[in-house]
């Protein structure tokens, strides 16, 4: 059976605008879960249900196909169930539907791989996602009845011990999966139904209980960063113009060329340094008096005519693989370095082909604070990094 995965993303958003591609921890919200949905290679198809160009845009960037959904199913008030059978009337291939929310960034391939075991080989209709809640309910007494609140899964007089109590499962949104039949008669859970029980750390829906600065750190404690384990950083290289500085040169009337820069970007590149991490960098100009005159102490390329060949030269003198290199880019010219280096990262102005191969792009502008802040990226990944070396 023809098994799509199928995440809904509508341009809409009352809370905030085009949320599904905002940047969460450097990556669009979109794109944590159409990663963790590729990489699972359970799916015969993957698709993005969305009105908005921008979204299908990103939607294809991560590798999904797009169906563009209609206005009738794009409302606010329209639910999920409409916008998905509408999507099984065009794909008449489809057997049996993932629907995978947007907004549970934390969602992992071997969540979904168990899942698609469930419907697929061990028989059920429908499989949904849930996670375990210790938390005492106690009903609801609306302003103006005279009456008393009541217990609802405790007893008062014997408070279950968190370790004692095996606790509750709740809905978590993270997915649905239903097979047609089911859809077509207006169901996303029935016939022989099962939970998928999810890790408390990798539940995080921001619909509902967390805000992004905390969404963000969840991520980057327990989010998904692909096939490959994280190594820890040793070698950052960044590109002058339009990273290090804003790319702008000013010329004083004597022919003499000046540059500005972010001191903020200056103590970035220290702390680097201060936790054993080289910063190297490269330019296509020769711009040698002006790192004379900043005097960064960072080895330098300038008049690189070919940056890729350079970060090789680099990786291989210092006997790294690439997942110990970083790549701060912002043009063209450093694509393939950004595709090559184990973690990449841009400006939030890099040129729009810098920022389709890079995994992190900074809030910053280049020359405004980008390297330091893909310099707290590093050290945020170093944290996880050191966090599973200790599991």
């Amino acid at each position: 059976p023809h098994l799509a995965a199928l995440v809904l993303a509508r341009g809409g958003s009352k809370g905030i605008p085009l949320k599904n591609i905002k940047l969460l921890a450097g990556v669009p919200l979109i794109g944590w879960v159409l990663r963790a949905a590729i990489d699972a290679g359970v799916f015969h198809s993957i698709w993005v249900s969305t009105d908005h160009d921008e979204i299908e845009k990103v939607a294809k960037q991560f590798g999904a196909q797009v169906h563009r959904r209609s206005p009738e199913v794009s409302q606010d008030s329209s639910t999920s169930l409409e916008a998905i059978r509408e999507f099984l009337n065009h794909h008449h291939e489809v057997d049996i539907v993932g629907n995978i929310q947007a907004t549970s960034p934390c969602l992992h391939p071997s969540d979904l791989i168990k899942v698609a075991d469930l419907i697929q080989k061990e028989g059920f209709d429908s499989v949904f996602s849930v996670v375990r809640r210790h938390q005492f309910r106690w009903s609801e007494v609306k302003k103006g009845e005279n009456k008393m609140t009541e217990p609802q899964n405790l007893n008062p007089a014997k408070r279950y011990r968190r370790q004692d109590w095996p606790g509750e499962l709740y809905e978590n949104g993270s997915f649905y999966f239903a097979k047609r039949h089911l859809i077509e008669k207006g169901y996303l859970q029935g016939g022989k139904m099962a939970y998928y029980e999810m890790r408390a750390e990798h539940s995080v829906d921001i619909d509902i209980d967390i805000d992004w600065p905390i969404a963000e750190q969840r991520v980057l404690s327990f989010g998904y960063f692909g096939k490959e384990p994280l190594k820890e950083v040793k070698l950052l290289v960044c590109s002058i113009e339009g990273c290090l500085t804003n790319g702008r040169i000013y010329v004083t009337e004597d022919h003499k060329e000046m540059v500005s820069y972010d001191y903020r970007d200056i103590v970035g590149i220290d702390l680097l340094k201060k936790r054993g991490i080289q910063v190297r960098l490269i330019s296509e100009r020769d711009c040698s008096k002006t790192l004379s005159a900043m005097q960064l102490g960072c080895v330098a390329k300038v008049s690189a005519t070919n940056k890729l060949q350079v970060l090789k030269d680099w990786q291989e003198d210092m006997g790294l693989s690439w997942k110990e290199v970083a790549y701060l880019g912002n043009e063209e010219s450093d694509v393939e370095c950004l595709k090559q280096a184990g973690m990449s990262g841009v400006p939030a102005d890099a040129c729009a082909a810098a920022q389709k191969a890079a995994g992190y792009i900074c809030k910053s502008r280049g020359g405004c604070g980008a390297v330091r802040e893909f310099a707290e990226h590093i050290f945020l990944l170093l944290e996880k990094v050191n966090s599973a070396r200790k599991q």
